[in-house]
């Protein structure tokens, strides 16, 4: 029955089996007191990876590390040992960091990674770097660049990922894709309380190494204290920075602006849709498949491009027009997509879900007989403009239909002061407000607003002269001209 039960695991198993084992492999070299160590990360693409099934069903992969450090061709370091992914339902990326206690001097680091349940599905990594930090200047480590970081929990023991009370998770390589917005590293600065008297000064930025002139961006600088070892953590946004090959530099200065030390670590961006068009954007798009659109239905398409209808002009709102009305479902995913690809190109799914929360409670609060709520003149208005700093709402003004004035104070869509929106609802229908009047550029502006919404008294028009007329006769409860002036 034994031998039975692991057939039935190794039958299983199979069916887990990945080829071309994918492990990404770095190193980045430091100092504790006078002795130099060096770190190698390891992060292990789960899917590339052969999972076995467990007894308890969960899906786990091994594999076997092997570490050299050779200097002159001899082998000075050796390490062995078993890595396992976590046991868990399904196959997970997992990484290790270790750290090795070496001499200065220059080496060459080879790592194997061979998985223990496919034979042929290996990685070989091999790499020169010198280590030496024995001259009597300040020095730098290398450049750690990190995935994700959390503190430390109370009375939590060290780890090989712990640094300075933070569990770093290694970037497992140097490429930064569409959804990373922060790039975050670590760097240390050694003996500036022996070789320096005061403060001195850190800068680091981006530099782009495409073209023959590196560019620089988000340069920071920052005052820091000597000290025997002085950590680096910082966090920089790259949601803006478009596609290419760049150069992260921190650079070490005394006070009177002479270079100590630099260091500098190369990583590739991948941001495909920063600064592009909605067309571009769609034309970029690779494998609309794998985004959030390509598991809405023809009926969710529908609602989500009704909802974006007023955010665009009316050349492309003739376009989004003609897809809704043909309801071809990937011209209709492809549309929504780079349309909130363009407004977050690094999470337009949370862009979109953030933006139709607000679409479903405004659908609710002014849904008619007519459309969505959205799509009446008020929920326009909401949609496009946001909620009013202020609002009247009149029901019940002798010789006029209900009404509301909605105020905003500020109006940066226009760079205006004290904008007003005039509603009316002659058919006396629920949420059947229609816009009558506005004096926000762009907007409805109707010189005769007034006579419509006093209309069941054309004989009370100031001056008696309804083609020329603008106003009304003042008269007890008639109310609207002063409020709308007067707020």
């Amino acid at each position: 029955m034994k031998n039975y039960y692991l057939t039935v695991i190794l039958i299983i198993s199979s069916f887990f089996v990945a080829h071309a084992l994918d492990a990404n492999i770095s190193f980045a070299t430091f100092k504790s007191g006078d002795n130099p160590y060096v770190e190698v990360y390891l992060h292990v693409i789960g899917s590339t990876s052969t999972f076995i099934m467990l007894p308890d069903s969960n899906l786990q992969a091994n594999m076997e590390i092997v570490i050299l450090f050779k200097r002159g061709g001899e082998i000075v370091k050796f390490d062995k040992y078993l890595l396992n992914s976590p046991s868990s339902r399904q196959a997970q990326d997992f990484f290790d960091v270790k750290r090795y206690g070496v001499e200065s001097g220059e080496y060459v680091l080879d790592v194997s990674v061979n998985d223990l349940n496919q034979s042929d599905n290996a990685r070989q990594y091999s790499r020169s770097f010198t280590i030496d930090f024995s001259e009597n200047r300040v020095y730098q480590s290398d450049i750690q660049m990190v995935a994700s970081l959390r503190k430390m929990k109370e009375g939590q023991t060290d780890s090989p990922m712990a640094k300075g009370g933070y569990i770093f998770e290694p970037l497992p390589s140097q490429f930064l894709d569409k959804y990373c917005e922060r790039l975050i590293f670590y760097n240390e600065i050694y003996d500036t309380d022996k070789l320096l008297g005061d403060d001195f000064l850190v800068s680091y930025c981006i530099e782009s190494e495409d073209g023959n002139s590196p560019v620089r961006t988000g340069l920071v600088h920052k005052r820091r204290s000597p000290d025997a070892v002085v950590p680096v953590l910082q966090q920089m946004d790259i949601s803006k920075l478009k596609s290419g090959n760049y150069r992260l530099c921190v650079e070490v200065k005394n006070k009177n602006g002479e270079l100590l030390t630099k260091k500098s670590i190369s990583f590739q961006r991948s941001n495909p849709y920063v600064n592009a068009t909605r067309e571009e954007i769609a034309q970029r798009v690779d494998h609309l498949e794998d985004e959030f659109v390509a598991k809405m239905t023809a009926e969710e398409l529908r609602y989500a491009l009704k909802a974006i209808a007023m955010q665009v002009d009316d050349v492309d709102g003739e376009v989004l027009n003609t897809i809704i009305k043909e309801g071809k479902l990937r011209a209709m995913r492809l549309y929504l997509f780079s349309f909130w690809a363009k407004e977050n190109p690094v999470d337009p799914e949370s862009a979109y879900h953030g933006y139709m929360t607000v679409a479903k409670a405004i659908d609710d609060k002014f849904k008619s007989g007519f459309g969505y709520g959205f799509e009446t003149d008020r929920g326009y208005i909401y949609m496009k403009y946001g909620v009013p700093n202020d609002l009247v709402t009149i029901e019940d003004e002798p010789d006029a239909p209900p009404y509301e004035i909605w105020f905003y104070n500020e109006f940066p869509q226009t760079r205006q002061n004290n904008v007003k929106f005039l509603f009316f609802n002659p058919s006396l229908s629920t949420n059947g407000f229609r816009l009558l009047h506005s004096n926000a550029r762009g907007e409805l502006n109707n010189p005769q607003w007034e006579l419509q919404l006093y209309s069941n008294s054309p004989n009370e028009i100031e001056g008696s002269n309804y083609v020329d007329g603008t106003t009304m006769q003042a008269k007890i409860g008639r109310q609207a001209r002063r409020l709308f002036e007067s707020y």
